[in-house]
């Protein structure tokens, strides 16, 4: 696809690395669109690959948890009915572990390498290693406007576990090096802005109105269905907007609160702190900002933790008394599966999200690979021998979807989750010869 920059030209090497991308300019704001068959050209490149990774700490309710059968006649567990239109898009894997997160102590060393394989070090000094999502920054983040996005539900949290491990595992997945986990983004306005590289006094000014000429300009010179597909876009956009409008107002009052108590915004609880009072708002905004970056190839790679380890959050809408961490202490119960249920809903709208955008003959979600994990098995026996994982997206093709794959039978060898991360990259471009603790790919992917 052939650039398209209606404002002004960009540097030389910010040129090279957009060059397939159509974006519009306007005061203090950089809005990419999706992609626009008007506006292709012959011989163009592959649609881009995606990769998305969902966590929610603390194990799932087993008895509910399971899958039989494939493509459209999958049976799902209850816990998995949010997913029942996209079955057939999904693969169900269970059997994989993290060999350097068994045997450990519970909770922060079972954590912090689920997306590195890593062993992780004990003490004020933080060790571990880069995470599938950085590695694959490093290697393509160069191809989108922004190497990664790390976005997070829940403030980390601070101090040291009873095991000794540090407390900055259990509120981090994504790591860019073997010390320093990538500061996750908690505040929807604060992504926002940064999806659309939203600056200075004029944040406060809608986006969308300082670009209206230019997406005026651009609406006229494209296909019907283009047209449509821009209307759409655009519309989605106004949406987010009027929610983040409010919440920009919300989290500036809670800053000059903190600023006047001597405190730091992380130490106070929400919605004090200037996030949603209501996780299903906070969660869904996250949501659509990742499908939007995805969309337009702001970003190829994405991690949202919905819940950290430990989690503190409620769920008062499920009528569930205890919080997250207390009630998967209880992960049999009728309101476990209830929390567990929920955050498969929020798998389900961000991959439908996803699947409702058009990208040639497919969808955004057929050139995604999209995961769903937890770091234990059971929260009652913090059981990691075993983790729950799903997998959505076809990956532009080059991963069978709609099957279930259980490596429990299979050697520790040949279960590793590390094994998955080596097959997802090598489908994006990006081949190692080991990463954390494999150095096979894993059979079936």
């Amino acid at each position: 696809m052939m650039a398209h920059d209606l404002s002004e030209p960009s540097a030389e090497a910010s040129r090279d690395r957009l060059s397939r991308r159509t974006f519009l300019r306007g005061a203090g704001v950089v809005m990419a669109l999706p992609w626009m068959e008007s506006l292709a050209r012959a011989g163009r490149e592959p649609y881009p690959k995606r990769f998305g990774a969902l966590f929610m700490a603390c194990g799932v309710n087993a008895d509910h948890w399971w899958a039989k059968g494939h493509g459209r006649q999958m049976e799902l567990g209850k816990s998995l009915r949010p997913l029942e239109p996209l079955k057939h898009k999904m693969n169900f894997i269970t059997g994989l572990f993290n060999r350097s997160a068994v045997g450990v102590g519970i909770h922060p060393g079972q954590t912090g390498n689920i997306l590195s394989g890593a062993t992780l070090q004990k003490g004020a000094v933080l060790k571990g290693g880069i995470s599938v999502d950085q590695m694959l920054a490093r290697h393509r983040g160069h191809l989108s406007l922004q190497p990664s996005l790390v976005l997070g539900c829940e403030q980390p949290t601070t101090g040291y576990h009873e095991t000794n491990f540090s407390m900055a595992y259990s509120s981090h997945i994504s790591w860019q090096n073997n010390t320093s986990p990538v500061p996750l983004e908690v505040y929807p306005s604060l992504a926002f802005d940064r999806l659309f590289e939203n600056q200075g006094n004029l944040r406060n000014q809608s986006v969308l109105d300082r670009v209206r000429s230019q997406a005026a300009a651009l609406s006229r010179r494209v296909s019907l269905n283009d047209r449509a597909k821009l209307d759409e876009y655009l519309t989605s956009v106004r949406e987010i907007e009027r929610q983040i409008e409010r919440l920009r107002t919300v989290q500036t009052k809670a800053a000059e609160t903190a600023l006047k108590q001597g405190k730091h915004l992380f130490e106070m609880e929400r919605p004090e702190n200037g996030l949603p009072e209501d996780i299903r708002d906070h969660m869904r905004l996250m949501c659509d900002l990742v499908a939007l970056a995805f969309q337009t190839d702001k970003t190829r790679v994405a991690t949202l933790l919905l819940c950290r380890d430990i989690s503190g959050l409620f769920y008062p809408f499920l009528n569930v008394r205890h919080s997250h961490h207390s009630a998967s202490h209880r992960d049999l119960s009728e309101a476990y599966e209830q929390i567990t249920r929920y955050y498969c809903g929020q798998v389900a709208y961000l991959a439908g999200r996803l699947d409702q955008m058009v990208e040639g003959e497919g969808t955004v979600l057929d050139n995604t690979c999209l995961l769903f994990m937890s770091n234990m098995w059971s929260g009652s026996r913090h059981d990691s021998t075993k983790l729950p994982v799903l997998q959505l997206g076809s990956l532009g093709g080059s991963i069978e979807t709609g099957r279930v794959l259980d490596y429990l039978d299979r050697s520790d060898e040949d279960r590793k989750l590390c094994s998955l991360y080596l097959s997802i990259m090598d489908r994006m471009g990006v081949e190692l010869e080991h990463f954390g603790d494999a150095d096979t790919r894993l059979a079936r992917i």
